[in-house]
């Protein structure tokens, strides 16, 4: 963050663009359900000669990529909440209280929202399902689950929100670093999608579970932004804007 203590009017959002992409994708995703495709890409990942995903057993993928760089995140979570409660205190810190702020809830929902989810929708993991060696039987998202005594727990997916939940630093950035905001969002999508490619190698998710994951993640990082941050520039300051740039 930069050192200038006022906070600067918000960028112009369009909304037609962070409300509608994500609305098109959430209605191509819910098409795809009709389709193969989740299907097709798992079985890329699957192995039938061994019986089990070519990353099930992988350490890399399990303990460095997965459980690792979940701790990172985490200690990147806790080391926000840090902040947001040191700029309570600290004077170079309370400039920066709602961007603090504002990173601290989006961090929380985004993860937060997965594990209920998950419960309430039931969905189960590729590696559980009788196509991949498993005994379950597969279910599209909006059908009725079949009966079993194991519900599954893969909708969203977890890892992925770990990644994209770093939304959030594209939002707390885009009004005082522009630039390194962009950095910020091209790092969160790309870290998700690498989890979440991850977690499709060990057979812990379909591909649209991610994309559902990225989705959520992107909506709730926007709403914390727009209720605690967006401040859009008024007319005296868009004025003044102008007649600076016809100096």
């Amino acid at each position: 963050m930069v050192s200038t203590s006022a906070r600067p009017a918000s960028r112009p959002l369009n909304f037609w663009v962070c409300l509608g992409i994500p609305a098109v994708a959430a209605m191509i995703l819910v098409l795809l359900e009709l389709t193969d495709l989740d299907m097709a890409l798992a079985r890329l990942f699957y192995d039938p000669l061994a019986g089990d995903f070519i990353g099930r057993h992988s350490y890399f993928l399990e303990d460095i990529l997965h459980d690792r760089a979940k701790q990172v995140v985490i200690g990147f979570s806790l080391f926000a909440v840090i902040g947001f409660v040191g700029a309570f205190f600290v004077q170079r810190l309370k400039p920066f209280k709602r961007e603090l702020g504002c990173l601290v809830l989006s961090l929380g929902l985004a993860t937060s929202f997965v594990t209920p989810v998950k419960v309430v929708t039931a969905v189960q993991c590729p590696w559980s399902l009788e196509q991949f060696g498993g005994h379950e039987q597969y279910s599209e998202l909006l059908s009725p689950r079949p009966p079993t005594d194991k519900p599954g727990r893969c909708w969203p997916g977890g890892h992925a929100a770990t990644g994209f939940t770093l939304f959030a630093l594209f939002f707390v950035l885009r009004d005082r670093r522009p630039r390194l905001a962009r950095n910020a969002f091209i790092f969160a999508f790309a870290l998700g999608s690498v989890f979440s490619i991850s977690r499709m190698m060990q057979g812990a998710h379909f591909f649209s579970h991610n994309v559902w994951t990225a989705i959520f993640c992107w909506l709730i990082c926007l709403g914390s932004y727009y209720y605690i941050l967006y401040r859009p520039a008024s007319r005296d300051e868009r004025l003044g804007k102008a007649q600076t740039a016809n100096a």
